[in-house]
């Protein structure tokens, strides 16, 4: 069951109050600023947000976990941290896994600057914030920008914790926050190359 954002519960939880997937559909404009952490980045997750991430003015995505650096090659590990193509929503075929590393290696590059946390679980919040003409919304918690982690599978997804900040102060603090931490280069780099190296292995090799 899904709730929206005029319920008056804060909490959303992929599950009888309401999804992540819908909570940022509602909120990402044509021209948003974005500003997202999260342990893991999808494909799949992307495409399923494509007709509002396609529109928006820029991304600043935050790996908060660093260990998907080290496990971008293939060959190099079995089980990679990086879970950018493994998802749980079912893409026809290979052919189709192509099409959307390629939109979504498209978009990268246009739209989105990508860094990460230099020490391994160093940071473990996730936190969505949007900024459409001047107007911010955020959410804190628990989900990964993942299909499942985002409640839009078509089951299966997982039960989250997230609350949404209503207080303008709140907004305001956690953007600067964000900004503090995304600015520090002794704490984050900056890793857009390997993820589109790693995209294009996808729409190219495999």
């Amino acid at each position: 069951m899904s709730t929206s954002s005029s319920d008056k519960s804060g909490i959303w939880d992929n599950h009888r109050r309401g999804s992540i997937g819908d909570f940022l559909r509602e909120r990402i404009k044509p021209g948003s600023d974005l500003s997202f952490v999260s342990a893991y980045f999808t494909i799949y997750a992307y495409a399923a947000l494509k007709d509002q991430l396609d529109s928006i003015e820029h991304l600043r995505f935050l790996f908060g976990e660093p260990r998907f650096i080290q496990s971008l090659d293939p060959e190099k590990t079995e089980k990679k941290a990086f879970r950018i193509e493994n998802d749980t929503l079912s893409l026809s075929n290979r052919l189709e896994q192509k099409r959307v590393a390629r939109e979504c290696s498209d978009w990268l590059k246009d739209k989105v600057d990508v860094r990460s946390i230099k020490k391994p679980g160093f940071l473990h919040g996730k936190m969505y914030h949007t900024d459409s003409d001047g107007v911010s919304e955020a959410i804190i918690g628990s989900s990964n920008f993942t299909v499942n982690g985002l409640g839009l599978a078509a089951s299966g997804n997982n039960v989250e914790l997230n609350l949404e900040v209503n207080d303008r102060r709140d907004h305001i603090d956690l953007k600067n926050w964000f900004d503090e931490v995304w600015d520090d280069d002794a704490l984050v780099e900056d890793v857009k190359p390997e993820v589109l190296s790693y995209l294009e292995q996808l729409y190219q090799n495999h």
